[in-house]
């Protein structure tokens, strides 16, 4: 049985260390569905992907800005008009733009409010609507959302609403056979990291790819046996 696993913002950082994971591994996976902005970036690593395929994987790029929930809104029939089921969604997208309560600027707030929440939210409303059921989710959170730090307000808020919402997801979604989870990264060396502390050695701290481990494990028949509703991954 060939599975087919989502993953939005997928360009770079987490998210394409996580397909890169899933693209050249010897596993079931056949489709890979990426979605991000488009960018220099993504298409580098898209070219990277088509240049080696060992397995001979079907890789979709869906070039959206995930702010917008009324493209996901739109792109999401489309999706399942071309390959029918979506089995592994991954929830990976972040954005922040950190600064104290005062300078906090309104639209940078529901900015990142829109990628951190509103995205994963309507991700899974807009394809169980359409009659998509799930072997899994997963919601890529952050110790941020855990225990909140000064000067990244909005960032904080929106993940720790995300650990919420993923525990609910987790009890609705159950009687389809869905299984979510929720991780909460720590530091770890993305541009997103280095927006929010700008004066850290990033080879000091985690790598993308320690969290794509871990998200691999859990989309394998290892994974089944992780009961946690935030799984707290950090060096």
């Amino acid at each position: 049985m060939s599975r087919t696993v989502l993953i939005t913002g997928a360009s770079k950082g987490i998210g394409f260390a996580m397909a890169s994971r899933f693209f050249y591994g010897d596993n079931d996976v056949s489709e890979l569905l990426l979605l991000a902005r488009e960018s220099p970036e993504f298409h580098h690593n898209l070219d990277k992907l088509e240049a080696s395929n060992p397995f001979h994987k079907r890789v979709a790029p869906y070039f959206i800005d995930l702010a917008e929930r009324a493209d996901i809104v739109r792109v999401v029939p489309d999706i399942m008009a071309e390959h029918k089921h979506v089995d592994v969604l991954i929830n990976n997208a972040g954005y922040t733009a950190p600064a104290p309560i005062q300078r906090i600027n309104f639209g940078d707030f529901e900015r990142t409010i829109g990628v951190n929440l509103y995205a994963p939210f309507t991700m899974v409303q807009e394809l169980l609507r359409r009659g998509n059921t799930f072997e899994l989710i997963v919601n890529i959170a952050s110790t941020a959302g855990v225990t909140g730090r000064s000067g990244w307000l909005a960032y904080s808020a929106s993940k720790a609403a995300v650990i919420s919402m993923s525990q609910v997801m987790r009890e609705e979604l159950a009687m389809y056979g869905t299984r979510v989870v929720c991780i909460s990264p720590g530091r770890c060396a993305t541009d997103l990291r280095r927006t929010l502390a700008p004066d850290e050695d990033p080879s000091t701290i985690m790598q993308p790819e320690h969290v794509a481990a871990v998200v691999e494990m859990l989309a394998s028949d290892v994974g089944r046996f992780v009961d946690s509703q935030n799984l707290v991954v950090r060096l």
